[in-house]
Parts: structure tokens; C-alpha cells; sequence
């Protein structure tokens, strides 16, 4: 369930565009209109916007707030603003050319999307870096990473609800064969986990499960330190249980190395719209800490409350003419 909230009368394209501008001239406190406005609109909404700026103004919306934002609150507004395949296009390719937390990020657009969510997110890579995903991840990542990654980017998978229970007994039994015997770079595990639609892979944990008696991750996590088990740990994660993967990300990016405004950033804008609230559940279930409060104190000025907004926590000066939210 998302936590974007939307207010229940929403006012005209061409009255947000003609604020946000306004904003821009030093007419009104511009952080505080943004919010107001950007992080209250949906993907549509947002998108309408941007083209209606680009044809009152000629200029791409996202080159204003580059010019006129600043810092984790600039990162905040421009990955919210862009449409979601944009968006993680721009996250990809940070990945591939720039930041130590690749594979991570790359796995997470993997396995986190819908296959033609996915399949759009190549053709937005494609459109503005003119190279292929797939081709960047097959040079920019190495290693047994590298075996997995590739064809994580590249697979269509069924998204189908179907599931063959008699696969799934025959291939949790492969799994338990090869990682009992540590064998966990094995091609029969790399197929299944990158090959098998999201319905297949989870009646397969469940097998695993009843078979053996608990679940797979654990027979992994005692291995966590070496990079290619933590990366499938969060494959398995990811197609199985997203939000408890998410959880996890959150709370190392608040509390394990000090705050990685990077990472909380990543996670809320693509999530705010899909799935945060089930996110936020998980948080407070784990860590019995409510996720705004968290972020509140670790995060400050525009940038905190950008995030805070995206959360659904936000209280927002409303318009006159604007009564409520509702969630998006």
C-alpha cells in the first residue's frame, strides 16, 4: 500500500505549474511550494506537470530544480520528479558507473519491479544513455556478482500467479543439495532464481520450508559476509518478501554506519507510490520504533521534511479550495 497522499481536490495542472515558477522567481519560500506540491501528486500528476512547465517556460522542469535545489534535498525532489522507469534508469546507471553499492541497487530494480515495469525501465536506460542495461551491467560488474546480475536485468519473468508444486519440490531439493554443500555460485541456483516468475520462486521457499524446516535464508546467512551470498540473500528477499528487505535496508541506512541519506532516499521515493506502508509495518514490527520518528531524527531542514511528506506523515498548508488527502 503506498503512503503518497493526494489531496482530495486536486488543483489544476496549470495552477501548480504557474506556483512552482512563481516559486522559482523568489516570489514565495520555494522548498516549502515544492513540497507542497510535488510531494503530493502522483506519477501522472507529477509527469503532467513537467510537461506542461516545459511548454510554458521552455525549460525541462528538472533543470530548474537542479539550478535551484541543493544537496540530499535536490537528490530527494529529482528522483521523486522523474517518472518511475526514469527514474530507475538514472538509479542504474549511478550503479554501474559510480557507486559502491551496485549490485544492491541493480538487484533491487531487478527484482522489485514487475517484468514490464522492468522492460521499461531498459528502453528509459536506453533513450537517455544510448547503451543498454544490460550491456553496462555485463561491463561495469565482475566476479560471481556479475553471473548473477546479467541475467537478473535481462530475464522476462512470467508474472503469471501459476505455481507447479512438483518443480517446486524437485528444485528446493537442488537448492538444499547445493548450498549444503556451499556450492552457492552454482548455475542450477542462478537459473532458478533469475529465470523463475516471483509465484514460482515463493512456492519453492515454501517447499524448502516444510521439507527441511525453515527457511532457506537461513541456511544462507551464516555465508552473509561473502559479497555473492549477501547480493542472493537479497535476491530471495526481494521476489519473496520486498518490504522486510526493505526494512532491513532502511534501518542500516539510519543506524549501522550512520545515516545513509543516500539509501533512505532511494528506498522512500520508489516505494512511496507502491508499497511503503507495508514497509513502515515492517519497520515498527522489527524495531518497535514508528519509521518517522526515525527519520525525523536523523534527517533535517527541507530535505526531512521531503521525505517525511513522501511517508504520509507531512501535515501540509493546504490551499483553500483543497480539503484532504487521500491516499494515492
Amino acid at each position: 500500500m503506498a503512503t503518497l497522499k493526494v489531496p482530495a481536490c486536486v488543483p489544476s495542472v496549470q495552477e501548480d505549474v504557474e506556483q512552482l515558477h512563481e516559486a522559482f522567481q523568489g516570489w514565495e519560500e520555494n522548498e516549502e511550494v515544492i513540497i507542497s506540491i510535488l510531494a503530493h501528486r502522483d506519477a501522472a500528476q507529477r509527469k503532467a506537470i513537467r510537461e506542461l512547465y516545459a511548454e510554458c517556460y521552455g525549460v525541462d522542469l528538472l533543470k530548474v530544480l537542479e539550478k535551484e535545489l541543493h544537496s540530499d534535498f535536490e537528490r530527494a525532489v529529482l528522483l521523486w520528479t522523474l517518472e518511475p522507469c526514469e527514474r530507475d534508469a538514472y538509479l542504474a546507471n549511478e550503479a554501474t558507473t559510480k557507486w559502491t553499492s551496485s549490485n544492491q541497487v541493480l538487484m533491487e530494480i531487478a527484482c522489485t519491479r514487475s517484468p514490464q515495469q522492468l522492460i521499461l525501465a531498459r528502453e528509459a536506460y536506453h533513450a537517455r544513455f544510448k547503451r543498454s542495461l544490460e550491456e553496462d551491467v555485463a561491463c561495469y560488474t565482475t566476479g560471481d556478482c556479475h553471473k548473477l546480475l546479467v541475467p537478473l536485468v535481462g530475464t522476462y519473468r512470467y508474472p503469471g500467479i501459476e505455481a507447479d508444486l512438483t518443480l517446486a519440490k524437485s528444485e528446493a531439493k537442488i537448492l538444499h543439495k547445493k548450498i549444503g554443500s556451499a556450492e552457492f555460485c552454482d548455475d542450477e541456483i542462478i537459473r532458478i532464481f533469475t529465470t523463475r516468475s516471483k509465484a514460482q520462486v515463493n512456492a519453492t521457499l515454501n517447499q524448502y520450508r516444510n521439507e527441511y524446516g525453515h527457511e532457506l535464508v537461513k541456511d544462507l546467512e551464516g555465508h552473509s559476509d561473502d559479497a555473492f551470498v549477501s547480493l542472493l540473500i537479497g535476491t530471495i528477499q526481494c521476489l519473496a518478501y520486498p518490504e522486510k528487505y526493505f526494512e532491513k535496508v532502511l534501518r542500516f541506512g539510519i543506524h549501522k554506519f550512520g545515516t545513509d541519506e543516500w539509501a533512505l532516499t532511494r528506498i522512500i521515493t520508489t516505494r512511496a507510490e507502491i508499497d511503503l506502508k507495508f514497509i513502515k509495518d515492517e519497520y515498527f514490527r522489527r524495531n518497535s520504533v514508528i519509521l518517522e520518528h526515525e527519520i525525523a531524527k536523523e534527517t533535517s531542514g527541507h530535505f526531512g521534511k521531503m521525505l517525511l511528506a513522501l511517508l504520509g506523515h507531512e501535515e501540509v498548508k493546504e490551499k483553500e479550495n483543497v480539503v484532504g488527502f487521500v491516499e494515492a
